[in-house]
């Protein structure tokens, strides 16, 4: 028979923001973002990797904004009124995050934060800090320091 491990991981208590990319439900802490804005076209920057969708200008700082969803290998995210663009700080650079919808901002204990299955670890799972159970439902924890190499994500930002 196999053991299932059970251990939580994490502190006492994480506040974290909860937002959509088509039907799955992802977080990250929300000590990593600045804030949330409405949707806005960016302007595409020629040669950028797929998931790069443009850059634009949040309040006077040209910030890269990245499409999350290709990001992590699921399909695009086309943009629309509906999304949002989570504006974060990784590795000291600000980037925009774009996701289908901001669902929740919360404060999760560290006994809902799951490690993520072994079985999911070796298939490229290193960007999954962990899976938060709340009732029925499970939230993929990210995160955004191993999703965003520093030393491509700083070179993008100068």
């Amino acid at each position: 028979m196999t053991r299932v491990e059970t251990k939580s991981i994490g502190p006492a208590a994480v506040d974290i923001i909860a937002f959509r990319l088509h039907d799955q439900e992802f977080c990250v802490q929300t000590t990593t973002i600045r804030e949330i804005r409405g949707w806005a076209p960016c302007t595409p920057i020629p040669h950028a990797p797929r998931s790069v969708l443009g850059v634009m200008n949040l309040r006077g700082s040209v910030i890269p904004i990245i499409d999350l969803a290709n990001k992590l290998g699921m399909p695009s995210t086309e943009g629309n009124e509906r999304c949002a663009i989570v504006v974060a700080e990784v590795h000291d650079a600000v980037i925009g995050l774009v996701v289908d919808r901001v669902s929740d901002i919360l404060t999760v204990q560290g006994d809902q934060i799951q490690p993520v299955p072994a079985i999911a670890r070796v298939y490229g799972s290193r960007y999954a800090e962990g899976v938060i159970t709340q009732g029925a439902s499970m939230i993929c924890f990210l995160n955004l320091s191993r999703i965003f190499d520093a030393a491509p994500l700083l070179q993008d930002a100068a």
